[in-house]
């Protein structure tokens, strides 16, 4: 079954008026399902990882299109991925609705120098802690004073797009305003090949969705998505430069230790590991058309 950013961009297609060409990217036929030319196909290495926390991608008009956007890594990985296309004007009914979900813990992802003072947070409770009996704009409670409510699980709200676009939804989306904002606080920088940014400071979505789900004690999601992340640009850039997947490459060998780690640990297996943990396989110099 489709995901949530496999459905938005169906349902973007359908809007358009002419086929959407990728500035830079390969011209040829692509899989439906990761967006790859089929020699290079990543389908086979699709994982699924169980986990609590949810994440809600808040997308820009054209990035569902886009071939290098990660929302769609983080979909293959979190099953509770939901994906809206933002609008200046009216919220999506259904975002509205996730929002007023009483299971879910939302927190807008964006740097705290933006937010309101007192609006910004720096950690979440644990996926397994969140309690329902939490008091005005979305502060959660944890012990015995949550009661005998079920566990809230956190959902991080991800605007996606370029940086001008995510300013934008996060100062123009009043559906937002009452919601906290988790400033994420990396260790390094970016490590993401697929488009240009000017500062060091920004990420990709699959990187900063990794950065959430470890923050929220989801290690082995956390790992298993930057591990996909290497892997799916591995693929992308060899197939931007008409060359072989290196199967046995640095990119895969990390993939396969993750996956085996997950499949024997569950959910909270690699918690130990430190974060992040990249690979140091270098990356192919891109072609430009």
């Amino acid at each position: 079954m489709p995901h949530a950013v496999s459905r938005l961009r169906a349902a973007r297609l359908a809007l358009s008026t002419k086929p959407f060409l990728a500035r830079g990217g390969f011209k040829r036929e692509r899989c439906e399902g990761c967006r790859l030319v089929p020699s290079h196909c990543l389908c086979s290495l699709r994982p699924a990882t169980p986990t609590r926390a949810g994440v809600c991608l808040l997308m820009a008009d054209i990035e569902p299109l886009k071939p290098s956007n990660t929302g769609w890594l983080v979909a293959d990985v979190v099953a509770d991925t939901f994906a809206f296309g933002w609008s200046r004007t009216a919220a999506d009914p259904a975002l509205l609705r996730l929002l007023g979900d009483p299971q879910w813990q939302a927190h807008v992802v964006f740097p705290g120098e933006y937010a309101a003072p007192g609006r910004a947070v720096h950690t979440v409770l644990p996926a397994d802690t969140v309690s329902n009996a939490g008091g005005a704009g979305g502060a959660a409670r944890v012990g015995p004073a949550a009661g005998d409510l079920p566990p809230r699980r956190p959902l991080f709200i991800l605007l996606d797009g370029t940086w001008a676009e995510a300013r934008k939804m996060f100062s123009r989306s009043p559906c937002l305003s009452a919601l906290p904002v988790l400033s994420l606080q990396p260790a390094e920088a970016s490590h993401y090949k697929l488009r240009r940014s000017n500062r060091d400071d920004h990420f990709c979505t699959s990187e900063v969705a990794a950065q959430c789900l470890h923050l929220a004690g989801e290690h082995a999601a956390a790992q298993t998505l930057a591990a996909y992340l290497d892997v799916f640009t591995h693929h992308y850039l060899q197939a931007r430069n008409q060359l072989p997947v290196a199967w046995d490459g640095a990119a895969h060998q990390r993939w396969r230790k993750v996956s085996c780690s997950t499949a024997a640990g569950g959910r909270s297996n690699a918690a130990a590991a430190p974060w992040p943990l990249r690979s140091e396989e270098p990356m192919a110099p891109s072609r430009r058309s």
